[in-house]
C-alpha cells in the first residue's frame, strides 16, 4: 500500500530572548509560533477498524502535539538554563508566570529538534514523524526532516 503523509497545522504565543545574540532578539520578546507537523505511514487497510482509511486519526495527532507542545509553549516564555537568564526567569516564575528553563539556545532552529524529539516518542509504531515546519514570522520558519536526521 502507498505511503501517506498527513499534515496538522498548531499555533501558540510564546516569549523568548536569546541571551548572547548581537540583535534585537537578546531581548524578550514573543512570537505567534505556527507549527505544522507532518507524519507518514500506511492507511489503515483493515475495514473493520473505526479508522479505516486513515493514517492516523487527526484527533489523535492533536492530542500529542497538543500535550508535548502546545499545552507547555503556549504564552510561556523559554530561556536557555545555561546562561543568567535564570535569574529573570526565577523572578517571572515567582510571580505566577509560566517559564521554561531549554537545554538549549531558544532558536526555532533549536525549539524544532527539541519538538521532534518529543512527538517522535508519542507516536505509533506505524507511524513515522517526517517533518516539522515552525514558523516565527510570517517571512521566517525552521524546518526538520525526518530524512535529514
Amino acid at each position: 500500500m502507498a505511503k501517506i503523509r498527513i499534515t496538522k497545522q498548531f499555533s501558540f504565543e510564546t516569549g523568548h530572548a536569546l541571551y548572547g545574540y548581537d540583535g534585537k532578539c537578546r531581548n524578550v520578546h514573543g512570537h505567534s509560533y505556527k507549527l505544522s507537523v507532518t507524519v507518514i505511514g500506511n492507511p489503515i487497510s483493515d475495514s473493520s477498524n473505526v479508522k479505516y482509511g486513515m493514517v492516523i486519526d487527526f484527533s489523535d495527532l492533536k492530542k500529542i502535539v497538543k500535550e508535548e507542545i502546545v499545552d507547555v509553549f503556549d504564552h510561556a516564555t523559554v530561556f536557555n538554563k545555561n546562561t543568567p537568564h535564570v535569574e529573570l526567569a526565577k523572578e517571572l516564575s515567582d510571580r505566577g508566570h509560566s517559564v521554561i528553563l531549554a537545554d538549549y539556545q531558544p532558536t526555532s532552529e533549536m525549539m524544532v529538534i527539541d519538538f521532534s524529539e518529543k512527538i517522535k516518542v508519542r507516536l505509533p509504531d506505524t507511524i513515522a514523524l517526517h517533518s516539522l515546519r515552525l514558523q516565527e514570522t510570517a517571512t521566517s520558519f525552521a524546518e526538520w526532516f525526518a530524512s535529514d536526521n
